[in-house]
């Protein structure tokens, strides 16, 4: 090698270790560290049970709210429809008039609030609700109380906004019904909302009416906002759910989140909202402008047909998920070693693993790699939740039962 090619070569070597330097030394925004942590890493075993579904094995996913059977053929004809009379334009930030005007119709008949569109604003699911009402209320050094456990992206929508979460847990041994003292004694002079949802994703529990007081009292005398989360609320089995908007002094308070994605099987339409004071709702969609420019008009037209079409549609997946929720207690609430919570809402069974020894990661991961079923490990949306895993209402009944054999099987073998 002469002399040149043997410089070149050097010359060549430093400016590619130069150049992989400045890459390593690039930085990003501390938001990218407070949109992490255990809560939304919890996805991993759904992950992987995906590509075995995926790869065609034997597996039976039971790990996230998304069910087997498709939306609605009314609500599916619509969009068909708008789409090829060309609705692919963009529309108004906070969304068509006609639709907000139906969820604020609906929001009034429940709430009995004189409500109108002005104070509704279209988000791309009740996730995008959250994380967009989180970034509008909170700032650093603002504290939000949630009692646990809690939907797993709460922390980090909390996070992204700058605020810190405040976790109170509740007590499984009063089926994971909210603390009302402890929610109480968790207040300080930075505490700025109270977020929860009722129904409860993981827990299935519907809020009572009295606890629901309790804390439209405590918000109006340490004067903070409520968020509540009520993306199942059409979804209750014996305990009618109450919205806390409805209760005296918090309409001027509360947000409230709905979407189409549980009660209408739509949950790849991004279709959900927020209810609130009409001043919010505009800094809402002066938001919206910069994340999300408006939802498409043939979703919006689909889901103006969903919530005209709602009494009958709601009504039928209502009892589909009561059908299977009973199945799987029948079975599961049998088997030695595991105790099952009966949910009074949603699609998801609470099931208590620790008498099977093992602890709740431990007992997903070998549940999956045992029998190919995968659920999720509850103590992910909170310590209150240990020992639990959530199982998922959203395959056909054969095929839960199959699930629930499966499982049997596996505990069968580790406790036998």
């Amino acid at each position: 090698m002469t002399l040149f090619r043997i410089w070149t070569f050097r010359r060549r070597a430093i400016t590619l270790a130069s150049r992989m330097e400045r890459v390593s030394a690039m930085r990003y925004s501390n938001l990218v560290e407070r949109l992490q942590g255990r809560r939304t890493s919890a996805w991993e075993i759904h992950r992987v049970a995906q590509q075995a579904a995926a790869r065609g094995e034997d597996v039976i996913v039971l790990s996230v709210g998304d069910p087997e059977f498709s939306t609605p053929a009314p609500i599916v004809e619509r969009a068909i429809d708008a789409l090829r009379a060309g609705d692919t334009h963009y529309t108004a930030m906070a969304g068509r008039e006609p639709l907000r005007a139906a969820i604020a119709a609906e929001h009034g008949r429940t709430t009995g609030r004189d409500v109108s569109a002005a104070n509704v604003v279209l988000t791309a699911g009740a996730q995008n609700g959250l994380f967009a009402v989180s970034l509008c209320l909170l700032e650093a050094g603002d504290e939000v109380i949630v009692p646990e456990p809690m939907y797993l992206t709460y922390e980090a929508c909390v996070r992204a906004a700058g605020a810190t979460l405040v976790a109170v847990p509740v007590d499984p041994a009063r089926a994971f019904h909210v603390d009302c003292d402890a929610l109480a004694a968790a207040i300080t002079p930075r505490t700025k909302a109270i977020f929860f949802a009722t129904p409860c994703n993981p827990t299935g529990v519907v809020m009572q009416r009295a606890d629901l007081e309790r804390i439209a009292r405590l918000a109006c005398e340490h004067d903070l906002w409520v968020l509540s989360d009520e993306v199942y609320a059409e979804l209750t089995f014996e305990r009618d759910h109450v919205s806390i908007a409805s209760l005296p002094g918090m309409a001027e308070r509360t947000v409230t989140l709905g979407s189409l994605s549980k009660s209408h099987a739509m949950a790849g339409w991004r279709v959900g909202w927020a209810i609130g004071p009409a001043t919010l709702i505009e800094h809402m969609a002066r938001l919206a402008l910069a994340m999300l420019y408006g939802l498409p008009g043939f979703i919006q037209q689909a889901a103006l047909t969903a919530l005209e079409n709602r009494a009958e549609i709601v009504a039928a997946i209502r009892e589909i998920y009561r059908r299977r929720r009973d199945v799987v207690f029948e079975r599961l609430h049998r088997v030695p070693g595991l105790r099952c919570l009966l949910p009074e809402a949603g699609m998801f069974v609470m099931v208590d693993v620790s008498g099977t020894g093992l602890d709740t990661t431990g007992f997903t991961w070998q549940l999956f790699r045992a029998q190919g079923v995968a659920v999720l490990d509850a103590s992910a949306f909170g310590e209150t939740a240990n020992g639990f895993v959530r199982l998922g209402l959203v395959v056909g009944e054969d095929r839960l039962i199959e699930a629930c054999d499966r499982i049997a099987r596996f505990v069968e073998g580790v406790t036998g």
